[in-house]
């Protein structure tokens, strides 16, 4: 009688499904996990567990807003400990109902709202789009155009307003900024040792201490560069590959 009375005052309402009735609260427990409702008028005193008992069962990524229908108002406090929306004593008439489902209402689209706001903050937040590292550099000289793979460079430096990498041998000038092409090389292969010069970790073959904290880094063609004591942090990662 208690579920009919329910389902009579909500079946003007054409935004509210029913979606399920339970007789005790073992099926109620089951009907909140397979169901997964937005809105439970729940009674306090039910066959098998009673209304607190569900909540205790339940899980709390299920649960939906609850409103405790009973006919007992010594429960009442105990009810709002278990952060219930409302509380329905029996009996109630059709404007006590009518007043609890649009207070109910109003909070399941909060609470809706208030979700798809944490899902986007917590999408926008953790969005990173991949983005490979480089593997080839296209390169503009005398007229030709031809791809240099990035492997090749032995190290990059800075010239003007441009960058001119060193590879097998020969220099090739790249408009480019040493900020930008950092941040497309794979930061495990190129090092930057310095605001004007990048190396290929693979070319390294000695570093030598400096009297002023600086370091001499000895590349495998003879090359000699200078590690400043600005990027001497990023020694770390020459010990770690080493390690």
């Amino acid at each position: 009688m208690a579920r009919e009375k329910i389902k009579r005052f909500l079946r003007n309402e054409t935004d509210i499904k029913i979606v399920g009735e339970c007789a005790d609260g073992r099926e109620t427990v089951t009907a909140l996990e397979s169901l997964a409702p937005d809105l439970l008028f729940l009674d306090i005193q039910m066959p098998e567990m009673n209304g607190f008992e569900v909540l205790e069962a339940a899980s709390p990524d299920e649960m939906p807003a609850v409103i405790f229908v009973t006919a007992y108002d010594k429960y009442a406090l105990q009810a709002f400990e278990f952060h219930a929306l409302d509380y329905l004593l029996k009996p109630y008439d059709a404007a006590r109902f009518q007043a609890c489902l649009a207070r109910a209402k109003a909070q399941v689209q909060g609470r809706k709202h208030n979700r798809l706001d944490e899902r986007l903050e917590h999408l926008l937040r953790n969005f990173k789009p991949e983005q490979k590292p480089l593997e080839r550099i296209v390169l503009k000289s005398g007229g030709r155009v031809f791809f240099l793979r990035t492997e090749e460079i032995d190290w990059i430096e800075a010239h003007g307003n441009y960058l001119r990498l060193h590879a097998n041998g020969e220099a090739h000038l790249l408009r480019e900024t040493m900020a930008k092409i950092t941040s497309k090389l794979d930061p495990e292969k190129f090092l930057r040792i310095h605001r004007s010069a990048l190396v290929n970790i693979e070319r390294i073959k000695e570093l030598q201490p400096l009297f002023s904290g600086d370091y001499t880094v000895l590349l495998r063609n003879g090359t000699e560069l200078t590690l400043s004591r600005t990027y001497r942090d990023n020694l770390s990662k020459l010990f770690d590959r080493s390690s």
